[in-house]
Protein backbone atom coordinates (compact mmCIF):
# COMPACT_ATOMS: atom_id res chain seq x y z
CA UNK A 1 0.00 0.00 0.00
CA UNK A 2 1.32 3.20 -0.84
CA UNK A 3 -0.06 6.52 0.79
CA UNK A 4 0.91 10.18 -1.40
CA UNK A 5 0.55 13.11 1.51
CA UNK A 6 1.01 16.70 1.05
CA UNK A 7 2.71 17.25 4.45
CA UNK A 8 2.95 21.06 4.69
CA UNK A 9 -0.04 23.41 3.74
CA UNK A 10 -1.91 26.38 5.39
CA UNK A 11 -5.60 26.80 5.65
CA UNK A 12 -7.19 30.29 6.48
CA UNK A 13 -6.46 29.65 10.00
CA UNK A 14 -3.23 30.43 8.92
CA UNK A 15 -2.67 34.57 9.24
CA UNK A 16 -1.17 34.27 5.68
CA UNK A 17 -3.45 32.39 4.04
CA UNK A 18 -6.66 32.58 1.28
CA UNK A 19 -7.84 28.76 0.92
CA UNK A 20 -10.49 27.05 3.35
CA UNK A 21 -10.16 23.54 3.47
CA UNK A 22 -12.59 22.95 1.22
CA UNK A 23 -11.16 24.62 -1.72
CA UNK A 24 -8.08 22.18 -1.13
CA UNK A 25 -10.30 19.27 -1.08
CA UNK A 26 -12.03 20.34 -4.35
CA UNK A 27 -8.64 21.15 -6.13
CA UNK A 28 -7.14 17.47 -5.10
CA UNK A 29 -10.09 16.42 -6.99
CA UNK A 30 -9.47 18.50 -10.04
CA UNK A 31 -5.76 16.62 -9.99
CA UNK A 32 -7.21 13.56 -9.48
CA UNK A 33 -8.88 13.95 -12.71
CA UNK A 34 -5.93 15.35 -14.56
CA UNK A 35 -4.43 12.22 -13.30
CA UNK A 36 -2.52 12.80 -10.69
CA UNK A 37 -2.50 10.76 -7.16
CA UNK A 38 -2.82 12.79 -3.66
CA UNK A 39 -4.51 10.56 -1.04
CA UNK A 40 -4.51 13.27 1.78
CA UNK A 41 -3.07 16.66 3.26
CA UNK A 42 -1.66 17.73 6.55
CA UNK A 43 -2.46 21.21 7.92
CA UNK A 44 0.09 22.75 9.33
CA UNK A 45 -1.11 25.93 10.58
CA UNK A 46 1.42 28.79 11.91
CA UNK A 47 1.82 29.20 15.87
CA UNK A 48 -1.35 27.31 16.63
CA UNK A 49 -2.83 24.24 16.42
CA UNK A 50 -6.95 23.82 17.76
CA UNK A 51 -7.99 20.29 19.07
CA UNK A 52 -11.47 20.88 18.20
CA UNK A 53 -11.55 21.44 14.90
CA UNK A 54 -12.94 18.14 12.97
CA UNK A 55 -12.36 17.77 9.46
CA UNK A 56 -13.39 14.49 9.20
CA UNK A 57 -17.00 15.15 7.52
CA UNK A 58 -15.30 17.05 4.80
CA UNK A 59 -12.97 14.69 4.29
CA UNK A 60 -15.19 11.79 3.70
CA UNK A 61 -17.50 14.20 1.64
CA UNK A 62 -14.23 14.62 -0.88
CA UNK A 63 -12.54 11.20 -0.16
CA UNK A 64 -9.27 13.15 1.07
CA UNK A 65 -7.55 12.25 4.14
CA UNK A 66 -7.08 15.37 6.12
CA UNK A 67 -4.86 15.03 9.08
CA UNK A 68 -3.50 18.18 11.42
CA UNK A 69 -0.15 19.55 12.67
CA UNK A 70 1.12 23.06 13.13
CA UNK A 71 4.36 24.96 12.04
CA UNK A 72 6.40 26.57 14.69
CA UNK A 73 9.01 29.13 15.09
CA UNK A 74 11.72 28.37 16.82
CA UNK A 75 15.24 29.76 17.06
CA UNK A 76 16.46 27.55 14.67
CA UNK A 77 13.56 28.24 11.90
CA UNK A 78 10.38 26.97 11.48
CA UNK A 79 9.77 23.31 12.18
CA UNK A 80 6.82 21.14 11.00
CA UNK A 81 5.20 19.53 13.99
CA UNK A 82 3.26 16.10 13.61
CA UNK A 83 0.45 14.26 16.14
CA UNK A 84 0.31 16.77 18.49
CA UNK A 85 -0.69 15.84 21.65
CA UNK A 86 -2.98 17.77 24.45
CA UNK A 87 0.89 16.91 26.70
CA UNK A 88 3.13 18.16 23.84
CA UNK A 89 0.75 21.30 24.06
CA UNK A 90 0.90 22.01 27.32
CA UNK A 91 4.51 22.08 27.42
CA UNK A 92 5.11 23.99 24.41
CA UNK A 93 3.57 27.28 24.04
CA UNK A 94 3.36 27.36 20.23
CA UNK A 95 3.15 30.95 20.19
CA UNK A 96 6.29 31.13 21.21
CA UNK A 97 8.44 32.21 17.61
CA UNK A 98 11.94 32.21 20.16
CA UNK A 99 11.59 28.76 21.16
CA UNK A 100 14.47 26.55 21.38
CA UNK A 101 13.67 24.13 18.42
CA UNK A 102 16.08 21.17 19.99
CA UNK A 103 13.95 21.19 23.22
CA UNK A 104 10.96 21.29 20.32
CA UNK A 105 12.35 18.19 18.82
CA UNK A 106 12.70 16.35 21.92
CA UNK A 107 9.19 17.17 23.69
CA UNK A 108 7.68 16.29 20.18
CA UNK A 109 8.83 12.56 20.56
CA UNK A 110 8.46 12.11 24.47
CA UNK A 111 5.03 12.81 23.33
CA UNK A 112 4.85 10.68 20.32
CA UNK A 113 4.85 13.38 18.04
CA UNK A 114 7.37 13.84 15.17
CA UNK A 115 9.65 17.60 13.99
CA UNK A 116 11.04 18.09 10.51
CA UNK A 117 12.50 21.29 10.12
CA UNK A 118 11.36 22.99 7.05
CA UNK A 119 12.00 24.43 3.90
CA UNK A 120 15.79 24.11 5.52
CA UNK A 121 17.71 25.57 2.13
CA UNK A 122 15.59 28.91 2.84
CA UNK A 123 17.72 31.48 2.95
CA UNK A 124 17.66 33.72 5.99
CA UNK A 125 15.91 31.25 8.04
CA UNK A 126 16.60 27.56 6.81
CA UNK A 127 18.54 25.17 9.24
CA UNK A 128 21.55 25.25 6.27
CA UNK A 129 21.67 28.82 7.92
CA UNK A 130 22.38 27.61 11.59
CA UNK A 131 24.19 24.53 10.78
CA UNK A 132 26.43 26.92 8.42
CA UNK A 133 26.93 28.91 11.68
CA UNK A 134 28.20 25.56 13.65
CA UNK A 135 25.04 24.70 14.86
CA UNK A 136 24.70 20.78 15.21
CA UNK A 137 21.67 18.74 15.24
CA UNK A 138 21.88 15.70 16.58
CA UNK A 139 17.92 14.62 16.88
CA UNK A 140 17.25 15.58 13.25
CA UNK A 141 17.26 13.00 10.90
CA UNK A 142 14.73 14.34 8.16
CA UNK A 143 14.43 17.77 6.66
CA UNK A 144 11.78 19.04 4.11
CA UNK A 145 13.92 18.01 1.00
CA UNK A 146 10.75 19.51 -1.17
CA UNK A 147 9.18 22.39 -0.69
CA UNK A 148 7.25 24.27 -3.66
CA UNK A 149 7.18 27.29 -2.21
CA UNK A 150 10.65 27.65 -2.10
CA UNK A 151 13.00 29.07 -4.77
CA UNK A 152 14.62 26.32 -6.81
CA UNK A 153 18.00 27.57 -5.36
CA UNK A 154 16.53 26.92 -2.16
CA UNK A 155 15.53 23.24 -3.28
CA UNK A 156 18.79 22.66 -4.22
CA UNK A 157 20.58 23.79 -0.93
CA UNK A 158 17.96 21.03 0.90
CA UNK A 159 18.65 18.23 -1.06
CA UNK A 160 22.61 19.04 -1.01
CA UNK A 161 21.95 18.91 2.62
CA UNK A 162 20.40 15.85 2.96
CA UNK A 163 23.69 14.25 1.00
CA UNK A 164 25.97 15.77 2.77
CA UNK A 165 24.43 14.59 6.25
CA UNK A 166 22.19 11.42 5.06
CA UNK A 167 19.03 13.15 6.16
CA UNK A 168 15.76 11.40 4.84
CA UNK A 169 13.49 14.04 3.12
CA UNK A 170 9.81 14.70 2.51
CA UNK A 171 8.13 17.13 0.33
CA UNK A 172 5.11 19.14 0.96
CA UNK A 173 3.21 22.25 -1.07
CA UNK A 174 3.73 24.63 1.45
CA UNK A 175 0.07 25.93 0.18
CA UNK A 176 -1.42 29.17 0.73
CA UNK A 177 -4.00 29.08 -2.64
CA UNK A 178 -5.99 26.27 -3.28
CA UNK A 179 -4.09 26.29 -6.69
CA UNK A 180 -1.06 25.41 -5.03
CA UNK A 181 -2.12 22.23 -2.89
CA UNK A 182 -0.67 19.20 -3.71
CA UNK A 183 1.93 20.48 -5.69
CA UNK A 184 4.58 18.47 -3.72
CA UNK A 185 3.84 15.33 -1.77
CA UNK A 186 5.82 12.61 0.02
CA UNK A 187 5.30 8.94 -1.22
CA UNK A 188 5.11 6.55 1.63
CA UNK A 189 5.42 3.04 1.82
CA UNK A 190 2.26 2.92 4.03
CA UNK A 191 -1.14 2.79 4.56
CA UNK A 192 -1.63 5.90 6.53
CA UNK A 193 -4.91 7.47 8.27
CA UNK A 194 -3.95 9.22 11.41
CA UNK A 195 -1.47 11.39 12.91
CA UNK A 196 0.14 8.41 14.94
CA UNK A 197 0.13 6.20 11.21
CA UNK A 198 1.75 9.30 10.04
CA UNK A 199 4.53 8.82 12.55
CA UNK A 200 5.12 5.38 12.56
CA UNK A 201 5.65 5.70 8.63
CA UNK A 202 8.12 8.85 8.97
CA UNK A 203 10.22 6.89 11.43
CA UNK A 204 10.19 3.96 9.52
CA UNK A 205 12.29 5.56 6.52
CA UNK A 206 10.22 3.90 4.30
CA UNK A 207 9.16 7.52 1.82
CA UNK A 208 10.82 9.66 -0.90
CA UNK A 209 9.79 13.24 -2.12
CA UNK A 210 8.10 14.00 -5.16
CA UNK A 211 6.22 16.57 -7.52
CA UNK A 212 2.74 15.88 -8.06
CA UNK A 213 3.85 14.95 -11.74
CA UNK A 214 5.82 12.25 -10.82
CA UNK A 215 2.16 10.75 -9.48
CA UNK A 216 0.83 10.84 -13.22
CA UNK A 217 1.56 7.36 -13.82
CA UNK A 218 0.43 5.95 -10.89
CA UNK A 219 -2.93 3.60 -11.39
CA UNK A 220 -5.89 6.63 -9.58
CA UNK A 221 -8.52 4.97 -7.59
Amino acid sequence: MTTYLDLHCHSVASDDSRATVEQYLKFINVLRKRGYTIDGIVLTEHRMFDFDVDYSQLASQYGVLVLKGAELDTCFGHMLVYNITRGLAKDIDFGDVKMDGRELIKAARHHGGYVVPAHPGRFGIGLVEYIDQGEAFDDVSIVERVNAGSKPEENERAEALCLSTGYLGTAGSDAHLASHIGRAVTEFKANIRSEPELVDALLSGEFRPIYIEETAAVPVG
